[in-house]
């Protein structure tokens, strides 16, 4: 999604700059990745969530190469070639890298056996729906965004799906304790089921080789017919660092998205940029427009990380959390809270001013917090009436 953004963001600011040849592993042009658990719901089909068909491609003189032979292989530098693994060899004068993300494995006895998933691309969503149509129970290692996001959309396939959590609170990363808790209450009443603080110790799998149960630390047994892995996401820059460039935990980027070779750009999840690297899809965006901004020669935009926003996409499930909503000493934090509308707010203040926010059940607010936050507004006059929202103000 991000290197695409960026081709998108380019044609428009100058259409006739460059002749732009693309290279996907995917055997189809872009899609919106986000609405991978929309798919495997049942909610969207694959046609709706596609960005750029191959027409558009076609349309806008684009040279497109997809599929798994046409993988990148090489970067030669020095004589400014890619070459793909079916030996297809294109030239460049700038060079975009927009490799993604690969999916966190644990090193566990048992990671290889058949059935153990990830959840990274519209494949990985073919295999979840084949998997439900012939099996019944299933596990999501992860109560991340990711994770719940599986979880909810194989429930919805109807099977019986258990989230296997390191941590005692679900979304622990975006969430505090009391809306975790109406989050897995909520999960719990539509039927799914949780095993929290909980670490897995290894797979087990049948005779022929398929996974069948998870052994705990506590050495107790949870039957298994499909592991879903949803514990995280490295940047995949493999490619990047055999061609020389300098990474870190990711490709690292100046604030034009230029790596140390200046004829090559990096956007995306596989970049580290003064010291962050990113999962989610707002400050993809924000890179693509500032990458684009240099490649189409314009030369005055600067990225900058702003806090980004966190929401669920769980059907009738409303959740947004923003900036530090856990605070410090020399914070305060302002509370609403119903439980029997199954709606609870928190505002994280400093020095007058709105530092982080958590929703859950009524987040109509959400983008009026988060701009409040990045602008650094003074919060005072409004203070009293600002949990309740703009309306209020």
């Amino acid at each position: 999604m991000a290197g695409m953004r960026t081709i998108e963001e380019l044609l428009a600011a100058a259409p006739q700059a460059y002749r732009i040849t693309v290279f996907g592993a995917e055997p189809h042009g872009n899609y919106n990745r986000i609405m991978l658990s929309s798919l495997l719901s049942g909610e969207k089909a694959m046609t709706e969530i596609v960005i750029n068909d191959r027409q558009w491609y076609s349309d806008n003189h684009i040279t497109l190469h997809v599929g798994a032979n046409k993988t990148i292989v090489q970067i030669d530098r020095r004589n400014k070639k890619v070459m793909a693994q079916d030996g297809t060899v294109a030239d460049y004068d700038r060079l975009l890298i927009a490799t993604g993300s690969n999916a966190v494995m644990p090193e566990l006895e048992g990671i290889n056996l058949d059935g153990v998933l990830r959840f990274r691309a519209v494949i990985d969503v073919d295999t979840m729906l084949s998997y439900s149509r012939s099996h019944r129970k299933a596990v999501v290692l992860g109560g991340g965004l990711l994770g719940l996001e599986a979880a909810n959309g194989l429930l919805s396939q109807g099977m019986e799906v258990t989230v296997l959590h390191n941590h005692e609170a679900l979304l622990n990363r975006q969430l505090d304790k009391p809306a975790s808790q109406l989050l897995q209450a909520e999960l719990e009443r539509r039927g799914m089921r949780f095993n929290m603080a909980s670490q897995l110790k290894a797979l087990v799998g049948d005779a022929k080789g398929h996974i069948r149960a998870l052994t705990l630390e506590d050495n107790s047994e949870l039957a298994c017919d499909v592991l879903i892995v949803a514990i995280g996401v490295r940047p995949n820059m493999a490619l990047a660092q055999a061609a020389g460039l300098y990474c870190e935990r990711g490709i690292v980027v100046n604030d034009t998205l230029q790596t140390y070779d200046p004829s090559i750009y990096a956007v995306g999840e596989c970049i580290q940029h003064r010291g962050e690297t990113f999962g989610l899809v707002a400050p993809l965006f924000e890179q693509a427009k500032v990458c684009a901004n240099h490649l189409s020669a314009h030369g005055v935009a600067n990225y900058l990380t702003q806090p980004t926003a966190t929401k669920l996409k769980v059907t009738g499930i409303h959740v947004f959390s923003v900036g530090d909503f856990q605070g410090d000493a020399n914070s305060e934090s302002i509370y609403l809270s119903d439980p029997n509308a199954s709606i609870y707010k928190k505002l994280v203040i400093k020095a007058n001013k709105l530092i982080g926010a958590v929703l859950y059940g009524d987040t109509g607010d959400g983008a009026w917090y988060q701009e409040l936050l990045e602008q650094g507004q003074d919060i005072a006059p409004m203070r009293e009436a600002l949990i309740f929202g703009r309306a209020y103000v």
